[in-house]
């Protein structure tokens, strides 16, 4: 089993005598096996273990079993106990989920803090047949069927080309010591089922199941990374990014072949369900201002483009008052700079992208900036003194959604909007020229 463990180290061109690892070692035959052939092949390495309490006296057996193996080979050894019973009480996620993040993300602080280059697991083939067919149980797509993969950046799985089998002959034939979890024998886990009902029946399909899948995976594998690397392609023509957003030309989707798939390709990160997707694209002929939740975006449906942003970056702000006429302040990922100046050319508007001008004489502090309000209204700069409700303003701009509720004004002592910010200065608060000073306001996002 050495000889095929080391072609398929080779077959990613790792060179792990120089790259040290971090084994993840349970003390079950799968993770002792794993540590054997690393011995064997001379890699560098620390050991890892997790102890998770859950078989009491047994699971600090287990710690025990482990940190004297690593010993005796002279290798470092890292523990720690986790409360996965207190993460499953305050998150209501299964045991096995709550301890899946907890320990990698330890696994990770250790990778880390003490210069290894990969997290080594022991999945083999059996175990990623395993997880595919859990994922047809749940729903999955392409990338689900093609079970674990062997290298997914810092974390590395080398047994994936044996069996099950294959492993305890290795641990039999050289007299290799495990520890046995009892809670593998049991049907209380889905995982567990599947391997004892589910792969059995099919094994009397094809005795060469594992194998077989393997195979099939690497192509499944292949697929996957070529249609990848082609949404990807057409992405870039599709998508446009801006500050907290970003915007898929509806046009362009709905010109493509499965524009279902291609959404969900695109929303799959900001954790947008394929059903989700096909939801979407039947509301897009319809009127627009749909909205579509997942648990950290919003997805908007405007005219011409579907627009996506955070949750987090929806959060009201409280209002903003300024007493002082200079100085910068801060109001959620914005700043306002207000500051006196002399008169030059720069000035005469009045206006100036995100910088209004404008007759301290004419304020009244304190000046207030804060979201807009239904009811709002002001007089638009060039429109001779009509009033124009801010909602009206808006539709006449055709803004989005999303736009709307992100707009702030500036507004006098006096409650009297002076300024629309970024968009329209009041005609109240327009200079006529004959100021000697004027306070500068600008308007500007800072990350």
């Amino acid at each position: 089993m050495l000889n095929p463990f080391l072609t398929f180290i080779n077959q990613y061109q790792l060179d792990l005598k120089k790259e040290p690892c971090l084994l993840t070692v349970s003390g079950g035959v799968d993770s002792i096996v794993m540590l054997d052939l690393f011995l064997k092949a001379g890699f560098s390495a620390g050991v890892a273990h997790c102890n998770f309490g859950l078989r009491g006296e047994e699971s600090d057996d287990d710690e025990s079993f482990v940190r004297q193996l690593a010993e005796r080979n002279g290798l470092p050894f890292f523990s720690k106990h986790f409360d996965v019973k207190s993460l499953v009480r305050s998150k209501g996620i299964s045991t096995q989920m709550a301890a899946r993040q907890m320990r990698y993300q330890w696994f990770e602080e250790l990778r880390a803090a003490n210069g290894y280059t990969y997290i080594v697991t022991a999945h083999h083939a059996n175990d990623s047949l395993e997880t595919t067919l859990l994922n047809l149980v749940r729903g999955t797509g392409l990338s689900g069927l093609h079970g674990i993969t062997t290298l997914n950046g810092r974390l590395l799985r080398p047994l994936l080309f044996a069996t099950k089998e294959e492993i305890l002959a290795y641990a039999k034939e050289n007299n290799l010591h495990w520890r046995e979890d009892r809670s593998n024998d049991t049907d209380d886990y889905k995982r567990n089922r599947i391997r004892h009902k589910v792969v059995p029946a099919l094994k009397e399909l094809n005795p060469s199941l594992e194998k077989t899948f393997n195979h099939s995976g690497g192509k499944l594998l292949s697929a996957d990374q070529l249609l990848k690397d082609m949404l990807n392609g057409w992405a870039e023509s599709v998508v446009t990014k801006s500050n907290d957003q970003i915007r898929i030309n509806v046009a362009s989707l709905m010109a493509g072949s499965e524009p279902a798939y291609r959404l969900w390709h695109l929303l799959g990160n900001f954790g947008f369900s394929y059903q989700q997707s096909v939801q979407i694209i039947a509301s897009i002929p319809g009127i627009s201002g749909k909205q579509f939740l997942s648990d950290s975006h919003i997805l908007l449906i405007d005219r011409e483009a579907l627009i996506v942003k955070s949750k987090a970056a929806d959060q009201e702000h409280s209002n903003l008052t300024i007493f002082e006429t200079e100085g910068e302040y801060k109001l959620g990922s914005f700043s306002l700079r207000m500051m006196q100046r002399g008169r030059d050319s720069n000035s005469r508007s009045g206006y100036e992208n995100n910088t209004a001008f404008l007759d301290p004489e004419k304020l009244v502090f304190p000046l207030i900036v804060r979201k807009w309000q239904a009811g709002d209204t002001f007089q638009p700069f060039g429109m001779k003194g009509k009033k124009k409700k801010l909602s009206d303003f808006f539709t006449d701009l055709k803004m989005d959604l999303f736009a709307k509720q992100n707009t702030y004004i500036l507004l006098n002592g006096n409650e009297e909007i002076i300024w629309v910010i970024g968009l329209r200065l009041d005609e109240r608060y327009r200079i006529d020229g004959n100021e000697e000073k004027l306070l500068e306001v600008k308007w500007s996002q800072t990350d």
